[in-house]
C-alpha cells in the first residue's frame, strides 16, 4: 500500500524545489517542528522529487517535483526503493555481542519495520525505548558506500534523529554519523528530522542545514481527516482538527503505542494528587536511561491535558504556569537531566503551588 500524499508544507516544498532546480540542495539536511506535522513524509517527498525519473529529465528552473506516475517514484511511494534509505529508531528485540551480526539484527529489524509500514502506512510514534544505535549507523555508512542501484542518486532519511542520543554518554552513533555528514558522496543527500533539535549534538547541528517545518492550517488537516481517514460529518471533522493542533500525526496516535504518554501523565498527575509518598513513588519507577524516551512522552501527556484544560475555560494564570513548568522540565529531559530528579521537582512544584492538570 503506498504511502499517503503529503499535506501542505507548500512553501517549504517551493524552496526545495527551487534547490534543486538550481543545483543548491545542501546535501545534508534537518527537518525540525513539532512532533506529527509531517517531517518524515516531507523528506520522503524530498527523495521522491530527486530520484523521479521525469523530474531529471526537466532542465533549467522547471520545477522538480516527483511525478508520482514513473517506477522509481512508485518505489518510492511504496517504500521500496533500493536508493532511499529510512531508517527510524527501533527498539530491538534480539541482542548479538558481535558487531557485523549486530549490524545483521538492525537491518532484519529494520526491514521488519518497513513492511509494516507498507502494510499500515499510518503509523505511530517510535515506543519510549526505541534508538539509532551504533549498528544502526554502521549499516547506514555500508549503504552510503554503495554505488545507486537505479539513477543517479541516493537518499538517506532519518527520522527522530534526537534518538541518536539516547542518554549522556551515549554519544557513539552520533560521532559516528559525523563524517558522513560533513562529507557525504556527491550523489548522496542525508535528511534528518527531529521534534528537539535540542538533543542533537552540537557537532551534529554544526554540519547540516535546518529546515524549519511549521504547523498546517486547519483547512489542510481537515482535507487530511476526511480524504485519508474517510472521517465524515461537520463535528466529527472538527474534533479530529482541533485535537491535530496543526499536526496530522497526532490524530494517529491513538493505539496503544501513541496512548502511552497520555497513560503516564494520568498516573503522575494522580501520584501528585495523592501526596508526597505517591509522588516520590512514581519519580523514583522512571527510568534513568528514557529521559529522551518514555519520559518526554509522558511529559507530552501532561502538556496534551494542560492544553484540554485551556480550552475547557480552566483558570489561564493556573493553567500557563503549569505548561512553563512542563516545557522547563521537558528541556532538561532533553538535556538528559535524571527523570527521576525532573519528575520529583515538577511534582514537587505542583503540590505546593496547586497547579498541574486535575
Amino acid at each position: 500500500m503506498p504511502i499517503p500524499p503529503l499535506y501542505g508544507h507548500e512553501g517549504t516544498r517551493n524552496r526545495l524545489v527551487g534547490a534543486i532546480a538550481s543545483g543548491r540542495l545542501p546535501q545534508a539536511l534537518l527537518f525540525e517542528g513539532p512532533r506529527g506535522v509531517g517531517k518524515q513524509r516531507l523528506a520522503l517527498w524530498l527523495a521522491q522529487a530527486l530520484v523521479c525519473e521525469k523530474a531529471a529529465e526537466k532542465a533549467g528552473d522547471e520545477a522538480r517535483e516527483g511525478c508520482g506516475e514513473c517506477q522509481q517514484c512508485k518505489l518510492v511511494l511504496n517504500l521500496s526503493h533500493p536508493d532511499v534509505h529510512w531508517f527510524v529508531p527501533l527498539e530491538l528485540t534480539k541482542k548479538s555481542g558481535d558487531a557485523d551480526k549486530q549490524v545483521d539484527v538492525v537491518q532484519e529489524a529494520l526491514a521488519e519495520e518497513m513492511a509494516a509500514r507498507r502494510e499500515q502506512p499510518l503509523y505511530e510514534a517510535p515506543s519510549g525505548l526505541a534508538s539509532h544505535g551504533i549498528a544502526a549507523v554502521r549499516l547506514l555508512l555500508r549503504r552510503l558506500a554503495l554505488k545507486p542501484a537505479l539513477g543517479q542518486r541516493k537518499v538517506f532519511v532519518i527520522g527522530d534523529a534526537e534518538r541518536l542520543v539516547p542518554q549522556v554518554g551515549a554519544e557513539a552513533a552520533a560521532n559516528a554519523l559525523l563524517k558522513a555528514l560533513e562529507e557525504p558522496p556527491a550523489n548522496t543527500v542525508v535528511v534528518l528530522t527531529a521534534t528537539a533539535p535540542e538533543g542533537l549534538l552540537p557537532t551534529v547541528l554544526s554540519r547540516v542545514v535546518r529546515v524549519r517545518v511549521a504547523r498546517l492550517g486547519d483547512s489542510i488537516v481537515a482535507a487530511f481527516v476526511q480524504r485519508e481517514l474517510g472521517v465524515t460529518g461537520q463535528r466529527a471533522v472538527a474534533q479530529r482538527v482541533a485535537a491535530a493542533e496543526g499536526c496530522i500525526g497526532r490524530i494517529l496516535a491513538t493505539g496503544e503505542r501513541g496512548d502511552r504518554g497520555g497513560e503516564a501523565a494520568e498516573r503522575f498527575a494522580a501520584a501528585v494528587n495523592a501526596g508526597p509518598v505517591r509522588r516520590y513513588a512514581f519519580a523514583l519507577g522512571q527510568q534513568p536511561f528514557q529521559a529522551r524516551g518514555g519520559f518526554t512522552e509522558m511529559l507530552d501527556g501532561l502538556l496534551e491535558r494542560l492544553r484540554e484544560q485551556a480550552r475547557s475555560g480552566r483558570e489561564t494564570g493556573t493553567v500557563v504556569r503549569a505548561m512553563a513548568q512542563v516545557l522547563e522540565a521537558r528541556g532538561l529531559a532533553q538535556g538528559n537531566v535524571n527523570p527521576q530528579l525532573v519528575a520529583a521537582v515538577l511534582g514537587g512544584d505542583w503540590e505546593r503551588a496547586g497547579t498541574g492538570p486535575e
